[in-house]
């Protein structure tokens, strides 16, 4: 490998993170698209529907931890491999399930294998790109969920009609098996291209600050465990934030289908074509997070107004959401939809750089955005199973779960604000 060629690579690297959020999120939202399908087949109400949706994020969650915890040990060509292959295998199980517990079973061991997903993504970031560069790196994985959810509409709406529903959750499960291949054979650390291009290798080395932690650890100086993460105030406003900021996005990408659908009477058709343009102009949403952060921060910036003015700005402008359930005019309702979905990812895109600007040592990096993430799919539980039972309870209406995620965006937007503190290497105990 030539340096010209070292130097490319790392756009390589974070283009297959980003075609695996993709795959990642069509994965799931196959679920919401097929929903409607699925409940007439097994004669499943809202309520019922709702705690198979949320059945993926009690183990997606729940497991964001120490799947955070095992990257930082057996890094990420290992790990995003099996977990790829893993959750594949059990997005096809999915199509070949006929009971509500076996539709269960299917979700939550496809959450045990997603939760690896963002952490390694931003492991990845952070071991491949220099940080001025980390905010259109992490925007471009990031905004692969976008992808994920807007391709999501318009091909498993028409595997659908070819198909039927099982079908669909086959043919993406394969998809994400060639994947996991790829990944094993192509992707390396770039230490392991020292002698190729040692001088890239040490530039990354020495910013990330792989050196002066072994430093530190020779000397004896102080070291962070796993469990003293949880003594950081920034963690925890990280946690907070995300939970706001994915209580909204998740609302797109489980019940958004079943929204236009039922309350705004879209066909099939019109939902792979209209319903797609939220989730479309998401995309340049997250990629201008990134992009705007590095400015920001190559025109001399700290890192703290850099990423907390994107954090901020973003949350309390995608509070619009909350309008949605007020207007009449679908395309106002759809234009609102999608300045609240690209403002999610305008701010979504940054959560992912700071998890390694803050980080006290490489060690720690998938560690915390395992935490965060942790935090952020708890609202997956909520925002499904608390949508299902306020459709069953008020008959088919989504005004409170719209106001709820609206006004949990403004919490969001405070808890990045006043709870993160200075963007910079959480101390050494």
């Amino acid at each position: 490998m030539t340096k010209s060629n070292f130097k490319n690579m790392r756009w390589v690297i974070i283009g297959l993170c980003f075609l695996a959020n993709a795959i990642n999120y069509i994965d799931r939202a196959n679920l919401a698209i097929a929903a409607p399908h699925i409940r007439a087949e097994l004669a499943l109400d809202p309520a019922t529907m709702g705690v198979i949706m949320s059945a993926f994020f009690w183990t997606y969650a729940l497991c964001q931890m120490p799947a955070g915890w095992f990257i930082d040990k057996v890094g990420v060509r290992l790990s995003l491999a099996f977990a790829v292959a893993w959750w594949s295998v059990f997005t096809a199980v999915t199509g070949m399930v006929h009971t509500f517990g076996h539709m269960v079973g299917s979700r939550l061991l496809l959450g045990v294998g997603e939760s690896a997903a963002m952490p390694s993504f931003a492991k990845a970031a952070y071991n491949w790109f220099p940080r001025k560069e980390r905010g259109i790196a992490c925007s471009i994985f990031d905004s692969g969920s976008r992808v994920g959810s807007a391709l999501s509409l318009p091909l498993i709406a028409w595997i659908i009609s070819v198909m039927g529903w099982r079908g669909s959750f086959i043919i993406t499960g394969l998809i994400g098996i060639g994947w996991a291949l790829a990944w094993w054979f192509i992707y390396r650390d770039p230490e392991k291209y020292r002698d190729i291009a040692p001088e890239q290798v040490e530039a990354l080395l020495a910013e990330r600050g792989e050196n002066q932690a072994s430093e530190s650890k020779e000397a004896g100086e102080g070291k962070v465990s796993w469990a003293d993460l949880f003594r950081y105030k920034t963690v925890w406003g990280l946690m907070i934030g995300l939970f706001c900021l994915n209580f909204a996005i998740y609302f797109f990408i489980t019940w958004f289908p079943s929204y236009l659908m039922e309350t705004r009477g879209f066909s099939l058709k019109a939902l792979g074509t209209l319903g797609m343009l939220p989730a479309l102009l998401a995309i340049p949403g997250g990629w201008l997070g990134g992009l705007t952060s590095d400015y920001l921060l190559r025109r001399g910036h700290s890192a703290t107004f850099s990423r907390k003015l994107c954090l901020v700005g973003g949350m309390l402008l995608s509070s619009c959401i909350a309008l949605c359930a007020f207007v009449d005019n679908i395309y106002i309702c759809l234009a609102l939809f999608a300045l609240s979905y690209a403002s999610l990812s305008f701010a979504g895109s940054n959560t992912w750089v700071i998890v390694g600007e803050i980080a006290p040592t490489p060690k720690h990096v998938a560690s915390i955005g395992g935490i965060m993430n942790f935090a952020g799919n708890l609202a997956g539980i909520f925002i499904t199973t608390f949508t299902g039972v306020m459709l069953t309870i008020t008959e088919g209406s989504f005004l409170v779960p719209l106001a709820a995620a609206g006004v949990l965006c403004i919490l969001g937007a405070l808890s990045y604000l006043f709870l993160v503190g200075r963007v910079e290497p959480l101390p050494l105990k």
